[in-house]
């Protein structure tokens, strides 16, 4: 049986999320608004039938998915490949203090947003290369025609730019929280389905985060 759609999930809300401080590999747990962010998921999530769910291993995503695994029935799959941008000496900083005290290194990251390398982390076409092997793996273990993936922001826009470099709408929202649907055609190309769909949290206050390359 051929993977025929993937639903994308962002962990919920973090406090470093609420303060808008870059998180990367950090082993940042939920805060209590996250927990209930998932919560609703959870009941929503049940009901569209996930055959597996794949998921990153950094601690946001793995209390994100112990909570969904609860209503799914079956264990989530680890894989670090599905990991957040690993942002070296700026994590924990926010976007004005990196551009105060890297200035240079900022003025760098904007004139070549997907191959710069973020000081002892990762660049964005890093990030790319590392997804598009882990979801490649993911089809090929084909356990049903609808999987899950819990990952984040830059790691979800990279996958999604690599699978439809001409979608309509390159740039996807990614809340807390937040389901992101692609489906495959007829003709064996993946589309956007649906994207950022937050309707699970009935009025529940979520966020978006910015990526290190979006002003303010």
């Amino acid at each position: 049986m051929t993977v025929k759609r993937v639903i994308f999930i962002r962990p919920g809300e973090t406090d470093w999320n609420k303060k808008v401080r870059w998180q990367g590999w950090v082993a940042s747990p939920l805060n209590e608004h996250g927990r209930r962010q998932v919560e609703r998921l959870a009941n929503y999530i049940r009901h569209i039938n996930l055959k597996a769910l794949y998921i990153s291993d950094l601690r946001r995503a793995q209390q994100t998915a112990e909570i969904l695994t609860r209503k799914l029935g079956f264990q989530p799959v680890l894989d670090e490949r599905l990991r957040e941008r690993n942002i070296g000496q700026w994590q924990g900083l926010t976007i004005d203090e990196i551009r105060a005290w890297y200035p240079d290194e900022y003025h760098q990251l904007r004139s070549d947003v997907e191959n710069y390398r973020v000081p002892g982390g990762e660049s964005r076409a890093d990030v790319r290369k590392r997804i598009v092997k882990a979801f490649k793996d993911i089809l090929k273990q084909d356990k049903g025609e609808t999987v899950g993936v819990i990952s984040h922001t830059t790691a979800i826009h990279e996958l999604l730019d690599a699978l439809m470099p001409d979608n309509p709408q390159p740039d996807v929202a990614v809340s807390n929280t937040s389901v992101t649907t692609i489906a495959l055609g007829d003709d064996g190309e993946w589309r956007l389905i649906a994207s950022d769909d937050v309707l699970h949290l009935e009025g529940l206050p979520t966020q978006t985060s910015p990526e290190l390359e979006d002003e303010k």
